[in-house]
């Protein structure tokens, strides 16, 4: 299979040398590019600015900002058995960006902000996609709820949950899985390397029902 796998966080420029951004490490994501690989899978890795080295045998693709991760998802989706949507993307960016560097003063400023492009829902809006989608949903109350909710709206196949104040900045993970067909499960809290080797096995045999589903489908419309 072919696994597209997005990573770590991205920056949304202010000016020239300022930026929105998070505390994403990107350790999940490239740990599950690892598991991938690890087991023969080949992977698009499309990663934010993290100081982590790119996965051996990677197809990797760098970028900075939400706009140039949506184009790259866009573009390579399609190449792809399973997407992983591991990144975590800036949910809003300035809706101008100073041409220069915006100088201290004593006034107050404001920044007007916008809703960056929501990848994941475009990707569960393809009709006739192909590829299993998997979200995450990193959260600090009501876990579950939140992921459940997120799993519907974006129509995606699996949100992969878990609580933002264990995963960042951390080696470790702790994770819920729903399922679209209503299923749940649990990986208790262990290193990301562990969680992310028992996820590429989830998205396997999900995929693999998946696919085998629709071959069956087809076959019988034939």
């Amino acid at each position: 299979m072919t696994f597209l796998i997005t990573a770590g966080p991205t920056r949304e420029p202010i000016d020239p040398v300022r930026y929105l951004s998070n505390r994403s490490s990107g350790k999940m994501g490239y740990a599950i590019a690892e598991a991938a690989l690890e087991v023969g899978h080949d992977v698009i890795l499309i990663s934010g600015p993290v100081n982590l080295a790119p996965p051996r045998n990677a197809r990797f693709i760098s970028v900075l900002t939400s706009d140039e991760m949506f184009e790259a998802a866009e573009r390579h989706a399609n190449e792809s058995d399973v997407c992983v949507l591991c990144a975590a993307v800036a949910d809003y960016q300035p809706a101008r960006v100073s041409p220069a560097k915006i100088k201290k003063s004593g006034d107050k400023i404001s920044i007007e902000l916008i809703p960056t492009r929501d990848i994941l829902q475009s990707l569960g809006r393809r009709q006739h996609r192909k590829f299993l989608l998997a979200g995450f949903a990193a959260e600090t109350n009501d876990l579950e709820a939140n992921a459940a909710k997120k799993l519907q709206e974006k129509n995606c196949d699996i949100i992969v949950a878990n609580d933002a104040r264990i995963a960042l900045d951390s080696d470790e993970n702790e994770v819920v899985i729903l399922f679209g067909d209503g299923q749940k499960t649990k990986i208790s809290r262990a290193p990301k390397k562990i969680v992310a080797r028992e996820l590429v096995k989830i998205f396997c045999k999900f995929a693999t029902k998946m696919f085998d589903k629709k071959d069956v489908m087809i076959t019988e419309r034939t």
